[in-house]
């Protein structure tokens, strides 16, 4: 399974038609949160009140997925008028898939904020999304037909989109993959097109049958340490971006100018969309040096590659607050850790280990997490 992300150029009478998909998409996700929020607020009584005494309402069934899925053929029946501003929503416009998709972030995002996901981690309590916030559709492979693949371009033919979507090929596709689904995101400089494709024939590859040995492995230590960023256990010093740190007085000089403006202007919005911009470009630098340090590690040609099983969250948490016997507020260095702490999230370590785990896989080769930072030992190396 792979995911490979292209540029989309729609044109402009297609770009109001995505806005109204995602407007559409937007207001179906809140509606159905707030379906379930108010299920719990009038399906339950308080512990101090007497069930006799005071009155229980009509109890219906808690929904699901699939009940509020039900919901999806009556909307379409007519237009749907939002109560806070008097538009009219046409469901009937958007792909019946997309809109299925929208109650199953509904459902996943309940779930793991009630039993947490796979590891029992436990999500916070789902938010409402507003515009910013809600910028995916997610179209099934069954309504996209690829119309035409020249050089660099591809043209996709989606249901109920007027035209055909054009995309920039910066890399070909693969022979052989078959295309499940796609995403359209809009981001600040424009649409972007994630195409997941497939192929079955290809061997699932398993970590466990490479087996680590003193020839074969890599261990890595995290560095925050002027230009450092990565040690090996070969003595080699990988650099580090510091993108954040790069950038950080230029988006703060944009961030201020943001906040003078008044609220709902013109120049506060372009000012935010350049905000937006300047933090795109932080997160794709970032992007960029995990990738292309996760290459060179891979180069190496080693099969393991072992590091430490970084707490990240404590590492980067402030200190306790010290009071003194009055109740007054001591020195507890956290103005020093507060630049380690930064320093800590602009090296972005969690994203670098996810991606060397990626790029590995690809090439044979397993990741290894270990708690203490003698790696041969708890790696098991014969």
């Amino acid at each position: 399974m792979l995911n490979y992300q292209y540029r989309a150029y729609p044109k402009t009478n297609q770009k109001l038609q995505f806005n109204s998909w995602l407007r559409i998409a937007q207001y179906w996700y809140n509606k159905q949160l707030g379906d379930r929020f108010n299920w719990y607020e009038t399906n339950r009584c308080s512990i101090d009140s007497c069930p006799l005494v005071c009155s229980l309402p009509d109890l219906r069934d808690n929904p699901d997925f699939y009940s509020q899925k039900k919901q999806l053929p009556i909307l379409k029946e007519d237009l749907v008028i939002v109560q806070h501003s008097g538009e009219l929503l046409d469901f009937t416009s958007v792909p019946s898939q997309t809109l299925q998709d929208v109650s199953k972030r509904v459902d996943l995002a309940f779930k793991r904020f009630l039993a947490g996901d796979t590891n029992g981690k436990r999500s916070g309590k789902p938010r409402f999304k507003n515009s910013a916030r809600y910028r995916t559709l997610r179209i099934e492979g069954q309504a996209i037909t690829v119309e035409r693949s020249e050089k660099d371009w591809l043209l996709l033919s989606v249901s109920k989109l007027k035209g055909w979507l054009k995309v920039r090929l910066h890399r070909p596709l693969p022979d052989g993959f078959v295309l499940k689904n796609m995403l359209l995101t809009k981001k600040s400089d424009g649409w972007y097109a994630t195409i997941c494709l497939e192929d079955l024939t290809i061997p699932v590859f398993n970590p466990d049958e490479v087996i680590p040995t003193w020839e074969n492995t890599l261990g890595m230590d995290a560095v925050l340490h002027e230009d450092d960023y990565l040690a090996t256990s070969q003595g080699t010093k990988l650099p580090a971006l510091k993108s954040f740190r790069k950038s950080e007085k230029r988006l703060a000089k944009i961030s201020r100018r943001k906040e003078n403006k008044r609220k709902g202007s013109i120049a506060r919005r372009k000012l935010a969309k350049c905000q937006g911009r300047e933090h795109q470009r932080i997160a794709r630098a970032r992007k960029d040096h995990a990738f292309k340090t996760a290459h060179a590690l891979v180069r190496t040609g080693k099969k393991v590659f072992v590091h430490e099983d970084l707490n990240l969250k404590a590492l980067s948490k402030r200190n306790k607050a010290k009071l003194d016997e009055d109740g007054k507020f001591l020195p507890n260095g956290q103005r020093a850790k507060s630049g380690l702490n930064k320093s800590w999230n602009d090296a972005a370590f969690g994203q670098f280990f996810i991606t060397l785990g990626y790029i590995a896989a690809k090439a044979g080769a397993r990741v290894i997490a270990v708690k203490d930072s003698i790696y041969i030992s708890i790696a098991g190396i014969s």
